[in-house]
């Protein structure tokens, strides 16, 4: 019985998946990853490559029942359950509503989603929130960390995630750990250029939000965007 440890280390997915990441490893590798051992003369690797193939690829694969699964030679029911919990998590992760989504409307909901966890940092970071068109939140990124200038904050950084969730709009928020969150001069120029290079691409900065101890500034009401 082949298990994943009896391959060499380059060759092991789970190795791959902790030092590249999942989406380097295909489907038959993740599904390897679940089943952990083969069977007698197949490798961990060809059951997974055989149960794709009996069930056509992963659409039909996550319709199948643990009695369908355990129909392959080598999968037993402890790896049945496995599959279909792995297949159930992901299709809940899929189908998870906008409504369940923080909706911001105002820089008010901006603050309060991230005072708690921004007030106490000792460090300035600087996050966006990337909103869709009902102004829900998608993603939440930290861009950088550091004192604040327009040599830092490059606008590929903040529209190179903008685009990967497809975002219409987004926010900016980065804290003063003095806790005095009036904008400083750079504040008010990475605002400046951060919009006018969003009306190009079109994705709309929607507002730059100072965040301080339990207070915040918005640098669309003090008239900066």
């Amino acid at each position: 019985m082949l298990a994943i440890r009896d391959f060499p280390e380059e060759e092991r997915p789970r190795e791959r998946l902790i030092h590249n990441g999942p989406k380097g490893l295909s489907n038959h590798e993740l599904l390897a990853i679940l089943l952990r051992t083969g069977t007698k003369g197949k490798s961990v690797l060809e059951l997974a490559n055989k149960l794709l193939k009996t069930f056509g690829g992963l659409r039909m694969l996550k319709e199948a029942s643990v009695q369908e699964i355990m129909g392959i030679p080598g999968i037993g029911k402890a790896k049945a359950v496995q599959i279909i919990a792995a297949l159930e998590l992901g299709k809940r992760i899929h189908q998870l509503a906008y409504e369940d989504r923080y909706v911001i409307r105002s820089p008010q909901d901006a603050s309060n989603y991230v005072m708690e966890e921004m007030r106490f940092l000792t460090q300035e970071h600087f996050v966006c929130l990337y909103l869709n068109t009902k102004n829900q939140v998608l993603h939440k990124q930290t861009i950088f960390i550091g004192s604040l200038n327009t040599s830092i904050v490059h606008p590929r950084e903040v529209f190179k995630e903008a685009l990967k969730r497809s975002a219409a709009s987004f926010i900016c928020i980065h804290n003063h750990p003095s806790g005095d969150p009036s904008p400083s001069k750079e504040d008010i120029e990475v605002t400046r250029r951060l919009s006018e290079c969003g009306k190009l691409i079109g994705i709309e900065l929607l507002d730059h939000i100072i965040i301080g101890e339990r207070k915040y500034v918005s640098l669309k009401e003090k008239g900066y965007l």
